[in-house]
């Protein structure tokens, strides 16, 4: 005889020592307060019970599993394999969702989609695998009350892109440069601590809850700088990845490990690590096998390979296709993959030369081997040609692999967005990257490179934000740039406005009214254009690099000016900005496909926001706009520090209305912004006023 499952409290049903972030408990006050019926078996169905038995728990509703189920339920949470469920109500719910599976496409749901339908008074959740019902209980979570309406419409729901990842850049060993987390903004790493794994199971799973709730199914652990004790993370420190791998297997998040492409001469004392050496083929086999068997589940190795000093297959005169290809030869028959970046570039270059071009080096490297890398190989490609700048155009990479896995990279970490010391809701950049169309208007958008055909792409893929920090990501608002792009990962199509509807909705409930519309308010009036108004303050049109060298943080206009890093912006008396068209500059325009390689090409076409990007230009040049480019950049930058004044403003007008230490952690950082974009505007518009002898048209103090 079955009997309702109404308690099974867990250690952690309390409140943790750490922010909920979008999961508080009363984010589960809709489901737990009802009765739910849950049919299916099987390690992901086992987290929903954990989750549901919880909320109903705190919130008074009744959970069933287990048959008969003659009883009244508001939500059934189905396997469809599971067969009919003994429950009459229930069983004509289900009946009654079906169709609306059966009459889209081929009637499959997949391993991760799920299908949410309103029938005859009760909400339905079908499945066809247990991950598709872990999501779909996360998205009635989304819902609220609104799941629980008569006029919810049925709607099968599938992820559009199958790998949707997050790379941290940790260390496990404190780096005397990188530190624990390398380009990390949230104090240490939530996995490691001096050289050792952390051990902290509560955090870790609560950690892939929120991926889980979000839609991110894969994490790598450590950096792709990968250092001496990083490097036997494969093989005598494996035992830790394990355990982390333990405790995010009940959320659907698989765990991957940056290796070194030395390994076999650092860890397996062989002379060569030659991709086409029998021994290195061999040793790498053996490994893969090893790993496999202590973590079934594994989703495979990250590389970095002669980029920044990383060895790889140049040292033995190979090409990325060879050293790629080693390693997805020994993943192969486990299942695994290998995400191959290329971000590789000359960073010992001449300053004085000016036909070599960072922007150029990911594409002349790769688009040759279009084509020669194994099936197993996912090329993975920062977004933009330099390197994760407030604005930058969309790589040409992603439009010349079309015979390569490809997956997209993007920085949800803020090393050159204000280093969540500033709010900046990169949800409405990330959108417009995987709208954009590399080909033109008939041509298919960076979100379908990164899906592939049929789903064999590469998907889309972040550098972490989080750290140990008690908000997770440092800046309480920094949280939306982690949830925004594992909801964008599960679907490019969802407006980045809609998408930071969610997050505050289920992150910012109010804790003095239950209005919840005067914080919804302040919430997108301080981050709807938050990104623009960084743009703003910081480097003009596209320039990019206007940043302090090794910290990145704060501006310096000539910090990389005279280095070897490729990151210039050539302003002298005349005027400023790169050449990089094919007439007279670096021909890196030519990379691109028509119709973006003639817009690109001619200065008239340009837009505005990558002027200086593609054209060096005088200071008196009109823009699209209609103001000259030293206007502009006059102009933009007193806007931005306005903007940051206002957004001061109005987080000081709901205080009391949130709590009161997130309140403060956000106040404290907006006080940071503001003194940051203050000096921002005064180096950039005095050394563009003493380079260029201009003054401002309105008669505004510059320095």
């Amino acid at each position: 005889m079955s009997v309702p499952v109404t308690g099974r409290a867990s250690a952690d049903t309390g409140e943790s020592a750490w922010h909920p972030a979008w999961l508080p408990p009363a984010a589960f006050r809709e489901l737990g307060s009802r009765p739910v019926l849950v049919h299916g078996d099987g390690p992901l169905v086992d987290t929903v019970l954990d989750e549901v038995s919880r909320a109903c728990a705190r919130y008074g509703g009744r959970l069933w599993h287990g048959p008969p189920w003659q009883v009244d339920v508001d939500l059934v949470l189905a396997l469809r394999a599971a067969g009919p469920v003994p429950n009459a109500a229930a069983e004509a719910a289900r009946l009654g969702a079906t169709p609306a599976v059966n009459g889209t496409g081929d009637g499959s749901l997949g391993d991760e989609g799920y299908l949410l339908a309103r029938v005859s008074g009760v909400t339905v959740v079908l499945a066809d695998a247990p991950g598709g019902l872990l999501y779909g209980m996360f998205h009635v979570l989304r819902l609220g009350a609104a799941a629980f309406d008569d006029d919810l419409p049925a709607r099968r729901h599938r992820p559009a892109l199958d790998r949707r990842m997050l790379d941290h850049w940790d260390n496990v060993a404190v780096h005397p440069v990188s530190g624990q987390v390398e380009r990390g903004y949230a104090g240490g790493s939530l996995f490691w601590r001096d050289g050792a794994a952390r051990h902290e199971p509560a955090r870790l799973r609560d950690y892939g809850r929120l991926l889980a709730a979000c839609g991110v199914n894969a994490v790598c652990v450590n950096n792709v700088n990968v250092h001496d004790t990083e490097a036997r993370l494969l093989t005598d420190r494996l035992g830790d990845v394990a355990e982390i791998a333990d405790v995010l297997r009940p959320y659907g998040v698989r765990v991957h490990l940056s290796v070194t492409f030395a390994a076999p001469v650092v860890l397996g004392g062989l002379p060569t690590a030659d991709p086409l050496d029998e021994r290195v083929r061999a040793w790498w086999a053996a490994a893969t096998r090893r790993v496999y068997q202590r973590i079934g589940d594994f989703g495979g190795y990250l590389v970095k390979a002669d980029s920044e000093g990383r060895p790889g297959p140049f040292a033995y005169g190979r090409d990325h296709a060879d050293g790629a290809n080693l390693l997805a030869e020994a993943l192969a028959p486990h299942g695994g993959v290998v995400h191959w970046r290329a971000f590789v570039y000359d960073h010992h270059q001449d300053w004085r030369d000016r036909s070599t071009d960072r922007a150029r080096a990911a594409h002349d490297h790769f688009a040759p081997l279009d084509g020669r890398f194994d099936d197993n190989v996912i090329l993975q490609v920062k977004f933009g040609p330099i390197d994760f700048q407030a604005r930058e155009p969309v790589s040409p990479v992603l439009a010349a692999m079309p015979a390569t896995r490809v997956a997209v990279e993007l920085q949800a970490t803020q090393e050159y967005t204000g280093q969540q010391r500033h709010v900046c809701y990169l949800g409405p950049w990330w959108s417009e990257v995987l709208r954009f169309r590399l080909r033109g208007a008939a041509g298919g958008t960076i979100a379908d490179v990164a899906a592939g055909r049929a789903g064999t792409g590469g998907g889309l893929v972040a550098v972490a934000n989080v750290g140990d920090d008690p908000f997770w990501t440092g800046h309480p608002l920094a949280q939306a740039n982690l949830y925004a792009f594992g909801r964008l990962a599960w679907d490019p199509r969802l407006d980045p406005g809609a998408i930071l509807d969610e997050w505050i909705d289920l992150t910012w409930l109010p804790v003095t009214t239950d209005d919840p519309e005067p914080v919804r308010r302040t919430m997108h009036a301080i981050m709807d254009d938050s990104w623009r108004t960084y743009e703003r303050y910081t480097a003009p049109l596209g320039v990019g690099f206007m940043v302090r060298p090794g910290h990145h943080y704060g501006p310096d206009v000539d910090g990389y000016e005279y280095t070897p890093w490729g990151t210039y912006h050539f302003a002298d008396r005349d005027g400023l900005g790169v050449d990089r068209t094919r007439a007279t500059g670096t021909g890196f325009t030519g990379q691109y496909p028509p119709p973006w390689s003639e817009v690109y090409e001619s200065r008239e076409r340009c837009p505005d926001e990558l002027l200086l990007f593609f054209h060096h230009v005088p200071y008196r040049h009109v823009l699209h706009s209609g103001r000259t480019v030293i206007q502009h950049i006059y102009d933009t930058h007193f806007a931005g520090v306005e903007e940051v004044a206002a957004m001061r403003e109005r987080w000081r007008l709901v205080a009391g209305a949130v709590d009161p230490a997130v309140h403060d952690r956000v106040a404290e950082r907006l006080d940071e912004q503001f003194r940051s974009a203050v000096e921002w505007r005064d180096q950039i518009n005095t050394y563009f006023f003493r380079k260029s002898g201009v003054p401002d048209a309105h008669g505004r103090r510059i320095h």
